[in-house]
């Protein structure tokens, strides 16, 4: 995939009452990196992107005529669900996979990355939230990711997590609309914690006072297009329910 916009973005109207984001859409690289100094096999595991995650952000931002926030790059570029000054967003070693072209990166290179990607991502995000407040309609935020079936040799229980922080506006109310649904289960803040700094929710959400959320689903579940479809109609099932719950616009 040749170089150009960090993002990619899907219309939607400025009185939506949802914003789609995904942090770790795409697995591609700018080609001035070619593969990063790894196996091509590399680029197929979570290290490089959250399986799953982009067709279900796609399927949820069409559901609702949403607008959405796509990284069009992956996480091991730069990852774009980190603070500018997180040691972490340019890893040098991932899951056991040591990175040679990160490894090598020097300070001059990283502040590259985030001016190129990260900066112009994030801003893209602030700018639709703007227009939103700008018609009179804030939205709520939600994020899109995938986990991995089992880390460590450990496999993980849930089928989806949803992580937060302080605002439990969307997040409460959208657990127990997933705890509904009969035999899925359901992390709160699992299978990891919403309390990240500098993150895209912190950044989007919480300094801005916007209801948000964070929700994983297990990558094995959305591996295909059924899997997508199925967890589609699920998630914005959930989603409805938990915005009127929540007295937030649906």
């Amino acid at each position: 995939m040749a170089d150009g916009a960090a993002y990619e973005r899907i219309a939607g109207p400025e009185t939506a009452p949802l914003l789609f984001l995904c942090d770790h859409a795409s697995n591609a690289v700018p080609r001035r990196y070619g593969d990063l100094g790894l196996d091509p096999v590399q680029f197929t595991r979570h290290i490089a992107y959250d399986i799953g995650a982009a067709a279900l952000t796609r399927a949820l931002a069409a559901e609702f005529r949403a607008p959405a926030v796509l990284g069009k790059w992956s996480r091991l570029l730069i990852d774009l669900n980190r603070g500018p000054d997180d040691p972490t967003i340019v890893m040098k070693i991932s899951d056991g996979a040591l990175i040679p072209v990160n490894a090598a990166a020097n300070e001059a290179e990283i502040a590259h990355r985030i001016a190129a990607y990260h900066t112009p991502y994030h801003a893209e995000i602030r700018r639709t939230i703007d227009a939103s407040l700008s018609a009179g309609m804030p939205p709520s935020l939600v994020s899109m990711h995938s986990f991995t079936p089992a880390w460590k040799g450990t496999p993980r229980p849930w089928h989806v997590g949803v992580l937060w922080d302080r605002d439990p506006r969307l997040a409460v109310p959208l657990i127990e609309a997933f705890r509904a649904e009969e035999g899925l289960v359901v992390g709160d803040n699992e299978p990891y914690h919403g309390r990240l700094e500098d993150d895209t929710m912190w950044t989007h959400g919480t300094l801005r006072d916007l209801p948000h959320a964070l929700i994983e689903v297990r990558q094995d579940l959305i591996a295909g297009e059924d899997g997508v479809a199925r967890m589609a109609a699920l998630v914005a099932w959930a989603l409805r329910r938990a915005l009127a719950q929540g007295g937030l616009r649906a």
